[in-house]
């Protein structure tokens, strides 16, 4: 074990920030972390969004009604963004790129290196005392999102990052155990998958059960089977296309 593993291990999601602004020196440290994250064919196909903007926080706090959007230390929206790889390219250039990043490849390319970008920001961000949320619910309203950060056509809002320091001292929330979420060679679809996922819901039930805010009773199965009965977000798809994604 070392310090980096320590950090990775002890994650937890904060949602209580003191009123303090991040240092810009640790900022510029995260932002360089993020930056020297892996990246596909070396596309770095993602923009991050600082937002200061009170009012701007505001609002995207009130499309996912958290009020820790609004209260941190500093919000980034992370977007997957092909505009700035066309902006030296000629105009015929341009026409076979547009149409070539409107594939599905591209736009999952562009998602993949988003994330790994900010997984990069999280555990320098853990590793510096730093809290840290990830909030996907700023889709709940991609037009609004779209207008507040004026993205241009090629660029698409993915997820947004809380940061701050910690105002709180969450339990570690227990993750799927080894045996559901690795196989070897071959998925492993047979009886005991689903005893692991038996075995994993008492774990689950029993930190609902004891975790010292938010106290509830549930398990790991009936929460997936109640949030996936769901449907979700219909106006993604369409978004997503009108700026020219994930469409072929």
């Amino acid at each position: 074990m070392n310090s980096t593993i320590d950090t990775i291990l002890s994650h937890r999601s904060i949602r209580k920030f003191k009123s303090e602004p991040l240092k810009q020196a640790q900022l510029d440290i995260i932002i360089d972390a993020a930056r020297a994250s892996s990246t596909s064919s070396y596309l770095m196909a993602y923009t991050m969004i600082g937002v200061t903007d009170p009012d701007k926080k505001r609002a995207l706090a009130s499309i996912s009604n958290q009020s820790y959007i609004e209260e941190n230390g500093h919000f980034i929206l992370f977007c997957g963004d092909y505009h700035r790889h066309m902006l030296y390219a000629s105009d015929k250039e341009k026409a076979v790129m547009a149409q070539n990043v409107q594939s599905t490849e591209y736009f999952m390319i562009a998602t993949v290196d988003a994330t790994i970008a900010a997984q990069n920001m999280t555990i320098a961000a853990e590793s510096l005392g730093i809290g840290v949320c990830y909030i996907g619910s700023i889709k709940r309203d991609l037009d609004l999102v779209n207008d507040l950060f004026d993205l241009p056509e090629h660029v698409v809002p993915l997820f947004g990052l809380a940061l701050g320091y910690p105002d709180e001292q969450q339990e570690i929330k227990p993750k799927l155990p080894k045996d559901a979420v690795y196989f070897e060679n071959s998925y492993k679809d047979d009886p005991s998958h689903k005893d692991v996922l038996a075995q994993f819901d008492q774990t689950i039930e029993a930190y609902y059960r004891t975790r010292s805010t938010n106290k509830r009773t549930d398990s790991w199965t009936n929460q997936m089977i109640k949030t996936l009965h769901n449907e979700r977000n219909n106006r993604l798809t369409p978004y997503v296309k009108e700026k020219k994604f994930n469409n072929r």
